[in-house]
């Protein structure tokens, strides 16, 4: 017996060590004097001795864990923490990975990692629910771990390639490390090996898993089966100790190693293979008793707790006399409960509708119905309290046939009036000898449900079926509002029709009319009965439009509804090419001076009417005109947002999520929405066509201005590109035809204005493409021609207006024409010889370098003068010139003065 273990009484060890307490070293470190003393409670307490191995992985282990269980909850800000941790800890363990080799488990955890950061990168609508933190770490981590993993590439392609294979190597190079440990250690024991006490461990751990497994078993089974199976944990702890502690003569014998038998390895399989195979009979002897309870009848499983029994709850208690006033307080009561927190929404219509119910059955009559059903309609809207939000389907297919519900009853009952102006004192629900009133407002509903329709449309995929399928509610929407628009004209004040008129106006101003168009388009031989005929199948939506705007502009008493009327119309007529009557509403209107002073939804409309204006003008051949109309939106360069089509990308710091929300609101559906790309090409083709001649022009005139902005950005565009092929894009089309055009090849560019590619972008858009295309071609030969006489003018002495007229296949007329307004302006220097048809040049035109000589002294007499002007701030008058006020210096006698003086004077004199 070893002399560092002593014997003793229980007594004496109790009152010498308490508790699991080990006695302290002493301050002399004589371990000879002081003997070890140890007690029954301070047998389960081991020394382990780890070697420095053990240790790092241990480490590196216990790390990784935590990763792993931040990535169980999605914490990234967690796993960026413990990685840098993992790469010191990894760093310390350099040495003994050096000889060892890169553990598996290392590897796994740097190839899981990266996995599951590029899932998280690609997962779009989990980045947009992480919060900053976690988002800031997921790109850094991603990147470190990208950086990280190029050092173990081939480990970790292995890896991927067969990971079940490198965890079961994982498994077995542990056992061997633990195999080698045990036998490493074996250096001089002899005797028995802790086999009994690892035998212990072992056997405490399996009365705790029976344990375990006795709680998640059925209750249901007979406490006798369950001694008789599964005995105690304490019971078969004491059982085997006693059994161990025969074994052995000493208490040291108990701790010493020794090598384990093959047939003490069998005797311990075999004892786990029966508790495995009780284990599967019990289960299969569970479920078959499962399988024999459900023979009797159908059961299904329900999910824990109390059960809940839902009852209708009970409007009114047993033998209570149904009247008005009953039901009327039981209305106030299920309304006072509207709008609080935790009231349940849907069981609210519920109560409402049983009670409609209620009141039928009782024969209260059709005012309280009313009232109930008006209420009803409010709740449907109150459904979601977000006004962001729009209503479910099911929620607007109640909402559309309660409104019509509503309605019929108001058509059939015309003795029943309704206002807001009702008070609820005021009411008459019950006598019939009375006119009976209600408190509502049909209008007010009917102008929200069109306003749930529209966020319905906007919050809807534009090219989903499921668009298609509410755009098909629009149908029923118009009737409704149709309907409330016959209904108030009988009934209802003047500001009420008005504003049941301007719902129309809204579903009726955007929509081409083809029927109208068709009719116009007839054939000549229609008689005129035929005629009237289908004009009185449907109304003309411009016979519609007129009368109901005209009413509007008449009786309307507010300047909001005038001015949404005055815009809806002009882009109605502006849609059906009507030009000369959008123009002079618009003008007569004087809408384009006071439009910043109005709302958002407004400036949207009136944006909208200018651009259907500016696109009528084009279709027309009113080039100027539409390049006017088009070029506030276009300059801007924001014609999307300012359209209500969509809103740009900004910084964060220019718009908060709340204006962005609002913003959203104000969209116009897509339905509704004007094409952009169509939009772009009329107003560079409007552009090209009037820039391309004044830039021919006036080719040396230093003071040239730009008539469109937009234009020339394109035309530098197209000349940085180092690289020119043939043009793709709707603005390389536009670009490639403004060179062509520049010099005077017509054919070219009318190549390349019109042909498939453009065709199927834009000019098919339009009702009447060939009308368009035509008048496209037209203008085309004409600004050609002026841009030719512009270019080469210097060239020729004279020219004659047959060869122009073959040049660019005009009639003569036309030549005629065009070069007689040139000369009439005083564009073109010539003069027209009428018996030889020839256009005599006077060339008095500058050449390059005379024009260089009037640039250079245009600019140095504005250098001179900003020169005096310096001069005379720091000294006074100078030179015999004083200040005046108006045309700033001027000399008493001759010279010249700087602004409106002897240049220009000279100039009107010539006039």
């Amino acid at each position: 017996m070893s002399r560092f273990f002593t014997t003793g009484s229980d007594s004496e060890s109790e009152s010498s060590v308490s508790g699991d307490e080990l006695v302290a070293k002493p301050a002399g470190g004589n371990f000879g004097k002081q003997p070890l003393l140890l007690s029954e409670d301070e047998e389960d307490t081991k020394r382990v001795v780890r070697s420095a191995k053990d240790k790092r992985f241990e480490e590196l282990t216990n790390l990784i864990k935590t990763i792993r269980n931040a990535m169980k909850i999605r914490d990234v800000t967690k796993c960026l923490e413990e990685f840098e941790l993992l790469g010191k800890a990894y760093g310390k363990a350099k040495s003994i990975v050096d000889k060892e080799g890169v553990p598996s488990f290392y590897i796994r955890i740097l190839a899981d990692l990266e996995d599951y950061l590029n899932e998280l990168w690609d997962d779009k609508e989990g980045k947009k629910k992480m919060n900053k933190n976690n988002a800031k770490a997921l790109s850094t981590l991603r990147q470190k771990i990208r950086k990280y993993n190029r050092d173990y590439e081939g480990l970790i392609s292995a890896y991927r390639q067969n990971p079940e294979q490198s965890a079961d190597e994982d498994e077995e190079k542990k056992s061997d490390d633990s195999e080698g440990g045990s036998s490493s250690n074996d250096d001089d024991d002899e005797g028995m090996s802790a086999s009994a006490f690892l035998k212990k461990k072992e056997g405490v751990g399996e009365g705790r898993g029976k344990f375990l497994k006795k709680e998640d078993d059925d209750d249901d089974e007979e406490d006798s089966d369950d001694d008789e199976d599964w005995p105690s944990s304490d019971s078969e702890t004491d059982s085997e100790s006693d059994e161990d502690d025969s074994k052995y003569t000493s208490l040291a014998s108990k701790f010493l190693k020794k090598t384990i038998t093959e047939e003490e390895k069998r005797a311990v399989e075999k004892k786990r293979e029966e508790k495995a195979k009780k284990k599967h009979d019990r289960k299969a002897k569970k479920y078959e008793d499962d399988e024999d309870d459900n023979e009797g009848g159908e059961w299904e499983k329900v999910k824990g707790g109390v059960p809940l029994i839902k009852e209708k709850p009970k409007m009114f208690a047993k033998g209570t006399e149904i009247n008005h006033a009953i039901v009327v307080k039981k209305l106030n009561e299920i309304l006072q409960a509207r709008g609080k927190k935790g009231t349940d929404r849907a069981a609210q219509i519920d109560l409402l509708h049983l009670l409609v119910t209620i009141s039928l059955e009782n024969n209260l009559g059709v005012a309280i119905d009313l009232k109930i059903k008006f209420n009803i309609v409010a709740s449907l809207y109150d459904y979601n309290p977000n006004l962001a939000t729009y209503m479910k389907p099911e929620m607007w297919q109640k909402c559309l046939s309660s409104i019509e519900e509503l309605l019929d009853m108001l058509f059939v009952n015309t003795n029943i009036f309704i206002g807001e102006n009702i008070a609820e004192d005021s009411e008459n629900l019950s006598n019939p000898e009375q006119p009976l009133r209600v408190r509502g407002c049909i209008l007010t509903l009917v102008e929200r449900m069109d306003e749930e329709f529209t966020k319905i449309m906007q919050n809807t995929d534009p090219h989903s079926q499921e668009y298609v399928d509410h755009l098909k509610d629009e149908g029923r929407v118009c009737h409704i509002i149709e309907r409330v628009q016959r209904y108030l004209q009988d009934k209802g004040t003047m500001d009420e029709v008005c504003r049941a008129y301007l719902r129309r106006i809204y579903h009726t101003y955007y929509k081409f009319d083809y029927k109208a168009h068709q009719r116009q388009q007839g054939p000549a031989g229609d008689s005129k009965s035929e005629q009237d005929q289908a004009e009185n199948e449907a109304e003309d939506s411009a016979l519609l439009m007129e009368r109901l705007c005209k009413f509007i502009y008449a009786k309307d008493r507010t300047d909001r509804i005038r001015t949404c009327a005055i815009l809806c119309h002009i882009y109605h007529h502006a849609l059906h090419d009507r030009w000369y009557q959008a123009r002079d509403l618009m003008l007569m209107s004087h809408l384009q001076d006071n439009i910043q002073h109005a709302d958002p939804p407004v400036q949207i409309l009136y944006n909208r009417t200018m651009v259907q204006l500016g696109i009528c003008a084009f279709r027309q051949g009113m080039i100027k005109d539409a390049h006017n109309a088009l070029l506030d939106i276009q300059s801007s360069g924001r014609a999307k947002e300012l359209l209500g089509q969509g809103l740009l990308m900004r910084s964060m710091q220019e718009r908060n999520q709340e204006q962005e929300k609002i913003e959203k609101r104000r969209q116009v559906p897509f339905h509704m929405h004007i094409n952009l790309e169509l939009l772009e090409c009329v107003y560079l083709v409007s552009a090209m066509l009037l820039e391309i001649p004044y830039m021919a022009a006036h080719e040396f005139d230093a003071r040239r201005r730009m008539i469109s902005k937009q234009f020339h950005h394109q035309l530098r565009v197209g000349e940085r590109q180092p690289l020119l092929g043939p043009p793709e894009s709707m603005r390389e089309h536009v670009v490639a035809a403004s060179k062509a055009m520049k010099m005077g090849d017509w054919k070219t560019c009318h190549h390349f204005i019109i042909n498939e590619k453009m065709n199927g972008k834009v000019w098919d858009l339009f009702p009447e493409a060939e009308k368009v295309r035509g008048m496209l071609v037209r203008k085309i030969q004409e600004e050609s021609l002026r841009t030719y006489l512009f270019t080469y003018s210097s060239v020729y002495d004279s020219i004659s207006m047959e060869i122009l007229s073959e040049m660019f296949e005009l009639d003569l007329p036309t030549v005629h024409s065009i070069i007689s307004k040139m000369i009439i302006n005083e564009e073109l220097m010539a003069s027209l010889d009428q018996p030889t048809q020839t256009v005599v040049m006077h060339r008095t035109e500058p050449t390059a370098q005379q024009n260089l000589a009037l640039q250079l002294a245009e600019k140095l007499g504005s250098l001179v003068e900003n020169n005096e002007r310096v001069f005379d701030q720091k000294q006074g008058t100078y030179g015999g010139y004083f200040r005046d006020q108006k045309d700033g210096y001027r000399k008493n006698e001759g010279g010249y003065m700087r602004r409106g003086g002897y240049r220009q004077q000279e100039r009107q004199s010539n006039y």
